[in-house]
């Protein structure tokens, strides 16, 4: 699990510390505070750390880490994610507890590929973390893996061309973890049905039970009309069947509102809340109202802690709170407030 982090000069994370992670993390703030950027980072880190000596792998971690961080920030050179500041030579620094070990790196705005300074105290990492995008990745899947396995190409960052592989294995048959196994069912009634890979045409198509005559009858979608909120959600629970995540991954999650209706949103932070119960680390980037009330509700009903930071174009404004002991002071809040407030305004 991640710990704490720390970084200087990262993009728009100018100065940027936070040491009280928990099992699920809530990241909100406004359009460009750098929230998904936040998410990118510390996912570059863990998933560098998951790839580094893995079965007969051979590559330096610096090695793995450069590609990792130019091909999910697609930048040309890595030096370009180092913050910019008039009249200053910066170096990016990151700093990254996790199971109580150091993951530590540093490089200034003219590096274009070694990364000099790195010191890795951490365990061989075995386990699969995944970023789950804001956009879903079913009907985009063969054009993808034909961006980056033949042409090469920016376009779809590493978070959905990892996703992409991710979900590639058949779903394995056989007993599961209880809490993925009731996450599989809950999500199965939240859709009303599941996706599924057809080898034969190389697509996803989704399959839709509906009762006739009192008797089951599947239905099959092509992916192409089935709803995007359906797809969206529908990827975690390929990821729970075929094994590819475990009690010890760590998901991060960019803006899960999206294309969903808000019951649906509800019903989604209470399977993803149910997970992080049992072990999964989550982090969550939203501007949602539906989803902080949620998981603020959440956490007073099971007293747990739910750390939320609120970020800003100014470093020296971000916040820290806890949905245990209420919901956060932010612009997504304060908003929904003065609407309502309005609304009272124009009855009377």
């Amino acid at each position: 699990m991640i710990q704490s982090v720390k970084m200087n000069n990262f993009g728009p994370l100018r100065d940027f510390e936070y040491n009280n992670f928990a099992n699920i993390n809530l990241i909100i703030g406004e359009n460009g505070s750098g929230k998904t950027f936040l998410l990118k980072a510390l996912y570059t880190a863990i998933k560098t750390l998951e790839m580094y000596r893995r079965g007969d792998d051979t590559k330096e971690i610096s090695e793995i880490l450069r590609e990792k961080l130019r091909w999910t920030f697609q930048a040309d050179e890595i030096g370009d994610l180092v913050t910019k500041r008039t009249g200053e030579n910066n170096s990016l620094a990151f700093r990254m507890v996790s199971d109580e070990k150091l993951f530590y790196y540093t490089f200034g705005k003219d590096t274009k590929k070694n990364i000099k300074e790195i010191d890795n105290e951490t365990d061989l990492r075995e386990d699969n973390s995944i970023f789950l995008p804001a956009k879903e990745v079913l009907s985009l899947y063969n054009v993808i893996l034909i961006s980056r396995d033949t042409n090469q190409m920016f376009g779809f960052d590493d978070t959905y061309y990892d996703l992409a592989r991710a979900i590639r294995p058949l779903p394995v048959k056989g007993k599961n973890y209880k809490s993925f196994s009731d996450a599989r069912k809950a999500l199965y009634n939240l859709v009303g049905g599941k996706v599924l890979f057809d080898d034969a045409m190389k697509k996803w198509r989704f399959r839709k039970e509906i009762f006739e005559a009192g008797k089951r009858k599947p239905l099959m979608f092509s992916i192409g009309v089935t709803a995007e909120g359906i797809k969206k959600i529908s990827i975690l629970d390929t990821l729970l069947s075929n094994r590819y995540l475990n009690k010890a991954s760590i998901i991060f999650i960019d803006e899960p509102e999206a294309a969903l209706h808000p019951e649906a949103i509800s019903r989604y932070m209470e399977i993803l809340f149910n997970l992080a119960q049992d072990g999964v680390q989550i982090f969550i980037a939203s501007h949602s109202y539906f989803v902080i009330k949620k998981l603020y509700l959440l956490s007073k009903k099971n007293n747990r802690s739910i750390p939320t930071i609120g970020l800003s174009e100014s470093s020296d404004q971000i916040t820290f709170d806890d949905l245990l002991e209420g919901m956060p002071e932010n612009s997504i809040v304060n908003e929904s407030v003065r609407l309502y407030k309005e609304e009272m305004e124009s009855l009377f």
